[in-house]
């Protein structure tokens, strides 16, 4: 049985950094590409980045661009996302999900964990 367990959220200022984990175990995390997605309040899910088997390759939506960092550690079946100079907009629930789609809505996916923006 696939289990995503996503970890690291939190309340966080303005320009503020969280870094996520999620613990995958289930299948062979290493010869999968990986995803993190978000859900914004009243909002649908939203891609938010990529990353190949190797960790060698990663992509970014246009508003994360520049601002996180994605990263997988094989040995220890675990994903991250690194999130510097967070703003408001950021405030969702961050999913970890297993493989890569263009429709994100069919990737499996943790329960989440809630990333809160604010002063």
């Amino acid at each position: 049985e696939v289990q995503l367990v996503e970890s690291g959220g939190g309340l966080v200022q303005p320009g503020g950094s969280l870094r996520l984990s999620c613990a995958a175990s289930g299948f062979a995390f290493s010869l999968y590409f990986m995803t993190w997605v978000r859900q914004a309040p009243g909002k649908g899910l939203e891609w938010v980045s990529s990353i190949n088997r190797s960790g060698s390759s990663t992509t970014y939506a246009d508003s994360v661009k520049g601002r996180f960092t994605i990263s997988r550690d094989n040995a220890k079946n675990t994903l991250y996302l690194q999130m510097n100079s967070l703003k408001p907009e950021d405030t969702a629930v961050y999913y970890c999900a297993k493989g890569y789609s263009t429709v994100v809505a069919d990737l499996v996916r943790g329960q989440g964990t809630q990333v809160t923006v604010s002063s």
